[in-house]
């Protein structure tokens, strides 16, 4: 088997750019999604429920585009059509969803419209997200993996950036930020518009700058038999024959990503109500925040702000995760900051001392980035390379959908009878749910391939 050559850093960089525009997207959803249902009127108990479409439909959609390319050759290469389709469906459903308020439909019709725009947006960006994953196996070798998913990182946390100020600096320009109760505000709309033209210009640069290597050329370089070339792909065998890697890191993305679907369902009304002391009024005999206020709609601007904050934070200490040799201990010490990082935002109840919360949950968000997908592939092959990264992507889902499922009951169980529900005591169980995952770390065992 031949060793795949080492890449100039531009070619490592333009591999990986379109990941800056499809991660303006992500932040706008991860961001906007939990305002835009409490605008709409969604109760604070169901918000995660809203949840559980997209990553349900992204553990089904993954692994067939993951299997899909790995035998898939056209002229515009294996991953990249792929990429292309679910950024062109992103950019339609981006300029949809926000809009979900503004049709003059019921509340309840309102509600589907969003909940199905949200699960083909999250899907599609999912779909867009694979792709670049799987070219960093495809076309990296070994020794220079670590560089690539830093630079992947880097541009995830710049387009994070991005996306989560969007609101807020719209708002800033003077355009309006509050609206008649069940619309959302035009800051929000002409934030998820820019997004969504940025996304397809970031596309179309990876799409035009990256040729991915020929069939004969990448069965050299992975090691693929004529034979290989033409079996037939049986997920589960290929599960019972995953690496012990697949399986541990795996435990620990399950501990991280339903710490983060907590972080995203819950941060709007915890802001608003610790730090921005937004109003609650009696809706159908339930305490719940008034989101038609302005104090609600502006904390809902500043958890953009701390979204960017977090991502400032996960740049700052991407650059110093290659500085650790010892893997685990750097995986370890991550997901710990960033599980004090949720549980400190109980104490402060000033906006600004919350970037202190958030540059620390922004190290753990670093280390999921980068860390699981380099211990991973460097433990795989690459006639399945495609396959087990979308496999892998049920250890992203799984745990949100759990997460969305309980979460309602959780809040419940904080909840006293006849007031609002304390929905920052969800960040504080987020930031348990870190640190379980840091001790989870230690079963990992590197493997060679």
């Amino acid at each position: 088997m031949k060793t795949k050559p080492d890449l100039s850093f531009w070619k490592l960089w333009n591999i990986s750019f379109g990941f800056f525009g499809v991660q303006i997207a992500y932040a706008l959803q991860s961001a906007n999604i939990s305002r835009i249902f409490s605008t709409l009127g969604a109760d604070p108990h169901s918000l995660s429920y809203f949840w559980i479409l997209p990553p349900l439909a992204g553990i089904i959609v993954q692994p067939i585009v993951g299997a899909a390319s790995d035998k898939t050759w056209t002229r515009f290469g294996r991953r990249i059509p792929y990429l292309f389709i679910g950024s062109l469906i992103a950019v339609l459903v981006m300029c949809l969803l926000p809009n979900a308020g503004s049709f003059g439909m019921a509340v309840s019709t309102a509600m589907i419209f969003g909940l199905v725009s949200l699960m083909f947006l999250d899907t599609s960006i999912n779909m867009a997200m694979q792709p670049f994953k799987m070219m960093v196996g495809d076309m990296v070798n070994e020794k220079q993996k670590g560089l690539a998913y830093s630079i992947q990182s880097f541009l995830c946390n710049a387009g994070s950036l991005v996306g989560y100020v969007f609101p807020y600096l719209f708002a800033w320009l003077g355009i309006k930020n509050v609206a008649e109760a069940g619309v959302i505000p035009d800051s929000v709309i002409y934030a998820f518009y820019i997004g969504a033209t940025i996304l397809i210009f970031c596309v179309i640069y990876t799409t035009v700058k990256v040729k991915e290597m020929p069939p004969a050329e990448y069965a050299e370089y992975h090691g693929i038999t004529e034979e290989q070339k033409s079996e037939k792909v049986n997920m589960l065998k290929l599960l019972v024959k995953a690496p012990k890697a697949f399986w541990t890191v795996g435990l620990v993305q399950f501990f991280c990503w339903f710490a983060f679907m907590f972080m995203w369902t819950y941060t709007n009304g915890s802001v608003a109500a610790n730090a921005f002391d937004a109003p609650s009024i009696l809706k159908e005999g339930k305490m719940v925040l008034d989101t038609a206020s302005a104090q609600y709609q502006d904390a809902g601007d500043w958890v953009g702000i701390l979204f960017a904050v977090q991502a400032i934070g996960s740049v700052l200490w991407a650059v110093c995760i290659p500085m650790f040799k010892n893997r685990r201990f750097i995986y370890a010490l991550s997901l710990v900051l960033g599980g004090l990082g949720f549980i400190s935002t109980y104490f402060f109840h000033d906006p600004y001392l919350l970037f202190i919360s958030f540059l620390l949950i922004g190290c753990a968000w670093a280390a999921m980035l980068a860390l699981p997908f380099t211990i991973l592939t460097n433990a795989l092959s690459g006639g399945h390379m495609g396959t087990y990264l979308g496999l892998f992507n049920g250890t992203i889902c799984i745990p949100q959908i759990v997460a969305a499922a309980l979460g309602g009951s959780i809040l419940s169980l904080f909840t006293p009878e006849g007031q609002l529900p304390p929905e920052i005591n969800m960040l504080v169980m987020a930031g348990v749910m870190l640190i379980i995952g840091a001790c989870c770390v230690y079963l990992i065992k590197e493997e060679k391939k």
